[in-house]
């Protein structure tokens, strides 16, 4: 077939937890070797990886297509009907192509998870109605609404689905999505073009990738055990096909001997997406003083109030130093962040919770004088330019400690004085060790030698099992001994370093000034 370019537009990273195999760094890399220059990432209902793979993207010189395989459910994303998982929603394609696009994408997101989470983080029509500007919907792999139709012979329904997005998207912005990586979808693919020409909807291609290449298939197969809690001697267990690779433009063209223009399409959305993201604006919230006074000048008054209660003689060298900071601190707009940090450690120290400061920002006389931290750094030498560097405009960080027994308390208040908080999400990784353990559970190694096997990769931060193999001789000759235990470490190597699970950050939360749905998406 003539190579006239592709670009992939149904992507799973390392974000659709457990299911992709792809870490977002080696996925543009690969897309580059393959000579492609546009990649979309879609995962699970999820915009987890978005801000990574944007940056990553542009720094491999690949455009980056922000996207999300969305679940719609059945009915009201609120209806909590369906009988199991697999009838608790439908696979629908997504992409971002331009910046509304992209906000409205965070707003799905986040009502998928805050609102319609049932089985799976779900959206209905009401919602994708109300924030459709923007985005390029496809109708997904043979999970989606339509290819479920067409498989229970239900071409009237199946039609109705059809018409429905394609006079909600229009006919630049709806695609009826064909692959071919198995019998069951090579059989659809007819049905599927023959509704398209019926409803004049254009074709597109796609391979639904979960794992970076060919090779990467047992891996892949041992993270959907891992993900199943399944072995792989259990026949009866979930298999992907062997095929769900990031392929070549030439090997997906070849895919396709009918339906090039569906190759064609793939390229043309993408040159159609364009997407600049803006970190630079804060978002940070705005304090408010009392009446007639700013931000600005409410901090000044508090911190001299302060001194004369911090020291015993105000002098003029504190006096300078006080003023130097508030400079610094009133010329980057960073008035209200000091002050929404004295109010709630102000508000927890009146409630009788615990909490102090520690790092760099106990080098403010500023925040001495207004008791956020209880170090006198005059005393000890202790530089404000540590904290906060006048030559850069990056925003102040107070690491703030409060008591466990009323953290909650506290972050209450913030939430109903300043509006929007959040928490921060972190992921679990797949550590040397830990991933020893679940190939070794799914390849049905005894648990004896698999604890044994754990413990010889050294217990170093940031050890892999690259690095482990050359510190530790017992584990390289086991390895060259035990075919069993090369196919552990062979296959860990290909896992090791992929997100897992998600949770919450045991610290981190989130202040805005509006809704964090504007800036990112909730979970």
């Amino acid at each position: 077939m003539e190579d006239r370019g592709f670009a992939h537009l149904h992507v799973h990273s390392e974000y659709s937890l457990l299911d992709g195999a792809n870490s977002i760094k080696k996925l543009v890399n690969r897309c580059k070797e393959l000579g492609m220059d546009s990649l979309a990432i879609t995962d699970h209902g999820n915009l987890f990886g978005a801000i990574t793979f944007y940056n990553q993207a542009l720094e491999a010189g690949v455009k980056p297509i922000i996207g999300m395989e969305a679940y719609m459910a059945p009915g009201a994303r609120t209806d909590r009907e369906a009988r199991g998982i697999s009838d608790a929603g439908f696979h629908l394609i997504l992409l971002a192509q331009n910046v509304k696009g992209y906000k409205n994408l965070l707003k799905l997101a986040s009502i998928g998870y805050l609102e319609g989470f049932y089985y799976r983080p779900r959206i209905d029509r009401a919602v994708l109605e109300q924030f459709q500007e923007g985005l390029i919907c496809t109708s997904a792999c043979l999970g989606g609404e339509i290819p479920i139709a067409l498989s229970q012979g239900n071409m009237e329904q199946a039609r109705k689905t059809a018409e429905y997005y394609l006079q909600l998207f229009g006919e630049d912005r709806f695609f009826i999505e064909i692959q071919s990586h198995c019998q069951e979808q090579n059989a659809m693919n007819p049905l599927l073009a023959d509704l398209a020409q019926q409803v004049g909807a254009a074709l597109v291609a796609s391979n639904d990738v979960h794992f970076l290449t060919a090779e990467d298939y047992a891996a892949h197969d041992v993270l959907c055990c891992i993900s199943t809690g399944k072995t792989l001697e259990d026949d009866k267990r979930m298999k992907y096909p062997p095929q769900l690779y990031l392929k070549s433009p030439a090997e997906m063209r070849v895919m396709f001997p009918q339906w090039p223009q569906a190759c064609d399409n793939t390229v043309r959305i993408a040159e159609s997406c364009e997407l600049a993201l803006d970190f630079k604006t804060k978002h940070a919230p705005v304090f408010r003083p009392p009446a007639k006074k700013t931000a600005d000048e409410y901090l000044e008054e508090l911190c001299l109030k302060g001194l004369k209660k911090k020291y015993p003689r105000v002098t003029q060298e504190i006096k300078d130093r006080l003023y130097h900071e508030l400079d610094v601190i009133r010329g980057k707009g960073f008035s209200s962040y000091f002050l929404i940090v004295w109010d709630f450690m102000h508000y927890a120290r009146e409630k009788g919770i615990p909490c102090g400061t520690r790092g760099s920002g106990v080098g403010t006389v500023v925040g001495y004088a207004l008791g956020i931290s209880n170090v006198d750094p005059l005393r000890y030498g202790l530089l404000f330019e540590r904290f906060m560097d006048p030559e850069r405009s990056e925003m102040p960080d107070i690491d703030v400690d409060i008591c466990q027994n009323g953290r909650a308390e506290v972050i209450d208040y913030v939430r109903k004085k300043y509006g929007e908080v959040a928490q921060i999400i972190t992921f679990g990784t797949m550590k040397a060790r830990a991933v020893i353990r679940d190939v070794c559970r799914v390849l049905n190694v005894p648990l004896g030698e698999a604890d044994k096997l754990a413990k010889l990769v050294p217990d170093t931060l940031g050890i892999t099992l690259e690095m482990a193999l050359e510190q530790e001789p017992q584990l390289k000759e086991w390895c060259e001994k035990d075919p069993k235990i090369q196919n552990v470490i062979d296959i860990g190597k290909r896992l090791e370093g992929l997100a897992r699970h998600a949770s919450v950050h045991a610290a981190g939360v989130v202040v805005a000034d509006e809704a964090m749905t504007k800036f990112l998406q909730l979970y």
